[in-house]
């Protein structure tokens, strides 16, 4: 692809009066500086051409981004900061409307005229977008001196891609998309957004930790370090009736405990951890390891407000031995993650932060556990919503940031209902063996037709 930057502007709050402004990290936060950025892509078709001609493209497209931009960074106006460290080491999110040295949030504004929207609707890897999307393989840690936030609008021959990059120090996915949604609403005309952000990072966690981080590391880093696997990209798209047949049947086995029955996640997450288990070819005594980055705002006690802006997730750990898996109905796999999720309280979600503050862990993005399968993000989120004026998106992606094997994303379904995608990295050999599965893609042959699959489209691959 042929992409030209033509613009690189820097956005502050459109209010001057903000002054100067800190905010500690919490211990939420802190694990995830060795991430790199939090990447998201977003791809819009325009219906009228016009919209795409300069100047209409710069006046009508681009300056109304910046003008909303600027608007809602008064709410969010920690995104237009910088992270900062105290004599102590420890870190925080700094803004001083009055400091030149905290430029706001960087705006790329590129055009890919030979780029159609259709050239990115691929479900296979994320190459293409890497030039579509900013700050590939930059760790958080390096927020210190970039800004926390870096967009980048490039015009294609038919549409317009958007592709973000948040500083996951700062904001998990419920906040991402909280301000993504309140920037939207801003651009339709709204004067005001519909729901404040919550900035006071010290009710989550008021406990001051020292970290002593002068550079970020690689997380491949070191003479001894094993060649990483070389991975592959794929969105399998769950339809509305391919959801309803996982979890009717993880719920077909009623559980003797008298535990609830299984939820839509517990079921669908399931189902792939089982048939990645499968795939990899494990021995039976292997153990296979479910890791979720669960939100934790209802969890502690007392709540905190969805509308919490920062971090406030934490990584559930369970596992069993692959043979289990495989020997076992859907209802085994989806019991262990559900006593997982139960088990993790407002009393484990403290005594993990007491934990962690007596001896600080910086987490790689890799460290889920041996053979896992790892979710992120959440169906729960409304990205399908997020319109600028111009209409919902095509479809909605994640960078190449943040991945390694089992790692995967889930996001609402297009389609709507409660059908959700799936974006899931695996070894090559691994997915070749996932997407012949057909009992993962719910496949049924009868008569010599495929009938009833993931995306109810006949193969149960786009």
């Amino acid at each position: 692809m042929k992409i030209k930057i033509t613009s690189k502007t820097h956005v502050k709050p459109n209010n001057p009066i903000l002054g100067k402004q800190q905010f500690q990290l919490t211990t939420f936060d802190l694990p995830y500086l060795a991430f790199y950025y939090n990447q998201k892509f977003l791809l819009y078709k325009f219906q009228n051409p016009l919209d795409l001609e300069e100047p209409t493209f710069q006046n009508d497209i681009v300056e109304k981004l910046k003008d909303g931009l600027g608007s809602v960074l008064e709410d969010f106006y920690q995104l237009a900061g910088k992270l900062a460290k105290d004599d102590e080491g420890v870190f925080r999110v700094e803004y001083d409307a009055d400091n030149e040295e905290i430029n706001g949030v960087e705006f790329l504004v590129a055009e890919a005229p030979d780029v159609s929207v259709g050239d990115l609707m691929v479900e296979d890897g994320t190459a293409k977008l890497e030039e579509l999307i900013p700050y590939n393989r930059i760790s958080n840690l390096e927020g210190l001196s970039r800004p926390l936030l870096v967009i980048q609008v490039t015009k294609l021959k038919d549409g317009l891609a958007m592709g973000l990059s948040f500083n996951h120090a700062v904001l998990d996915g419920t906040s991402t998309w909280h301000f993504m949604s309140s920037w939207a609403e801003i651009c339709r005309g709204a004067k005001t957004i519909s729901t404040q952000p919550f900035l006071d990072r010290a009710k989550a966690r008021d406990t001051r930790v020292k970290l002593d981080l002068t550079a970020p590391k690689d997380p491949n880093a070191g003479d001894d370090a094993a060649e990483p696997p070389q991975l592959v990209e794929k969105v399998f798209r769950f339809s509305d009736s391919a959801i309803h047949t996982i979890k009717s049947r993880t719920n077909s086995v009623i559980p003797s405990d008298g535990s609830k029955p299984f939820s839509t996640f517990q079921s669908l997450t399931s189902h792939i951890w089982r048939h990645v288990t499968l795939a990899r070819g494990l021995k039976p005594e292997d153990i296979t390891v479910f890791t979720v980055f669960a939100d934790c705002r209802r969890r502690v006690d007392p709540p905190m407000p969805e509308e919490y802006f920062g971090n406030m997730i934490q990584a559930i750990f369970t596992g069993t031995a692959a043979g289990l898996l495989a020997a076992h109905g859907p209802e085994f796999g989806a019991s262990v993650v559900q006593k997982a999720i139960v088990a993790h309280d407002a009393r484990v979600v403290d005594a993990r932060n007491e934990e962690w503050e007596k001896s600080p862990k910086i987490f790689q993005f890799k460290d889920a556990g041996v053979n896992c399968v790892a979710v992120g993000s959440s169906p729960r989120f409304k990205v399908y919503e997020v319109d600028f004026g111009w209409g919902k998106p095509e479809t909605v992606r994640s960078g190449s940031n943040n991945r390694f094997n089992g790692m995967m994303y889930l996001y609402q379904g297009k389609a709507g209902g409660i059908s959700i995608d799936v974006e899931i990295s695996l070894e090559a050999h691994v997915m070749e063996k996932l997407e012949k599965s057909k009992e993962f893609l719910l496949i049924e042959e009868e008569d010599g037709k495929s009938n009833g699959n993931a995306n109810g489209n006949g193969n149960g691959l786009v």
